[in-house]
């Protein structure tokens, strides 16, 4: 399954339109609950765009969990997103009872170490819908297979850059990145989302899904602190609203493009959830 010709573009489908489509007999909680979860004082912004994408993508309920240093900071920020504090792995546990709570980002700005690395274990070994980026992916850089061991076969998402992606599949990196992609998901056990100008998405059985091949729908303004984390919250709503991983991260990774081009010089990571509202007009919904 190496081959990097064995490949479909990833577009947005009708099929996936629909999906995205909300009906008049349907209310907030058949829409998902997002939780974020966000390091703590003077480290809230990454968690905090992720969570407004997951709401502009069309989340019913998304909640930041957040640490008590960091509570005020947040609320001063946010009307719409619900807080809760969660300081440590035992209120994260405590989170996980309430499995209303059906989709996670872990990794923005949320700090690396064993704290990020206990709470990446319950969220997976309570089998919930998961992106992972960022911090996550460096807290696992010194032991890439104890990661693997938490995903495997777990309706999970990570979402590397080039420089994450080359710590967790050293071996990999130098390869063809549609290639290193697909290898780097049937190894983990997971979807994988490799970012770039040309980003990839595979899966765990191979698949794999290209978008911008032919460099036609490029959008270099994305190139801006804080893209990614909004590209994580998106995935993280699509995930709360039933998409499964590898439909979330083609759908988010499409969007997300869509409204870089349309913004283009002069984006800031806070405008590209704005933006949504008139693509989903375009499309119809």
């Amino acid at each position: 399954m190496d081959d990097a010709q064995n490949w479909h573009e990833i577009t947005l489908t009708a099929e996936r339109v629909e999906a995205l489509r909300k009906r008049a007999d349907q209310h907030k909680y058949d829409h998902g609950h997002a939780v974020v979860l966000s390091g703590g004082a003077g480290r809230t912004g990454a968690a905090r765009l992720a969570g407004r994408a997951a709401l502009r993508i069309g989340t019913g309920l998304v909640t930041l969990g957040v640490p008590g240093s960091a509570q005020m900071e947040v609320a001063c920020q946010e009307t719409a997103i619900m807080l809760r504090r969660v300081d440590d792995p035992l209120a994260l546990e405590s989170l996980l009872a309430d499995d209303r709570l059906n989709a996670f980002c872990i990794g923005p700005g949320f700090g690396v170490g064993e704290r990020c690395r206990a709470c990446v274990a319950l969220i997976c070994g309570a089998n919930r819908s998961v992106v992972l980026d960022a911090d996550v992916l460096t807290s696992f850089s010194d032991d890439p297979e104890a990661l693997f061991a938490l995903v495997w076969n777990r309706p999970v998402v990570m979402t590397p850059h080039k420089g994450e992606f080359r710590r967790l599949f050293p071996d990999l990196a130098g390869a063809d990145p549609r290639v290193a992609c697909r290898k780097a998901a049937m190894r983990a056990g997971c979807t994988i989302l490799l970012k770039g100008s040309e980003t990839s998405v595979a899966d765990a059985d191979g698949g794999l899904g290209v978008h911008n091949p032919d460099g036609k729908r490029a959008a270099p303004y994305l190139a801006t602190a804080g893209s990614g984390d909004v590209l994580a919250g998106m995935i993280c709503g699509l995930l709360a609203r039933g998409f499964v991983p590898v439909a979330a991260a083609e759908t988010a990774a499409w969007l997300h493009a869509e409204a870089g081009r349309r913004i283009g010089a002069g984006l800031i990571a806070e405008d590209l959830p704005e933006a949504l509202p008139a693509i989903f007009a375009e499309i119809g919904l």
